[in-house]
């Protein structure tokens, strides 16, 4: 028989499971609060902000310094716009073909590296000139970058 007490059955409803559900519905919230929170925290730029680095900052810089403070692809189209300043965007384009032949990691760069060169060249060489230029290294994108520094 059964008896009408308010006696707290295993299923019912205890402080435990009040608490378990409360968590259900505040925890996903806190967790996306401070995941965006974080995210927002996050200098995505790469340059400092503030002249004070942390602990985690310094140690990252000695280790960037020690390892070459640029990647590759930085320190080529660098050299290469150089190379287009003082000699012609053929002899550019020509070494940018031999870099990524020689550095096949170079290959996913090599796009941005030929529009940059395009780019340089119409405001040294004129766009008439410089489209003079162009040829297949890099599926034409010396071309493209001809193109829309044009625009």
């Amino acid at each position: 028989m059964k008896h009408s007490t308010n006696r707290q059955t295993r299923r019912g409803r205890g402080p435990a499971r009040r608490i378990g559900r409360s968590l259900a519905f505040v925890l996903p919230v806190v967790l996306v609060l401070s995941g965006t929170l974080a995210v927002a925290r996050v200098n995505w730029s790469g340059t400092p902000s503030s002249p004070v680095l942390t602990a985690s900052d310094t140690s990252a810089s000695g280790a960037s310094s020690r390892a070459g403070a640029r990647a590759p692809q930085h320190v080529l189209r660098d050299k290469l716009l150089v190379e287009l300043q003082e000699e012609n965007p053929g002899v550019a384009l020509t070494h940018l073909q031999q870099a990524v032949n020689d550095r096949p990691s170079l290959a996913k760069h090599c796009a941005s590296i030929a529009r940059a060169l395009g780019k340089a060249a119409v405001r040294v060489h004129g766009p008439t000139q410089a489209q003079s230029y162009a040829r297949p290294v890099c599926d034409t994108s010396f071309a493209s970058g001809v193109t829309t520094a044009n625009h």
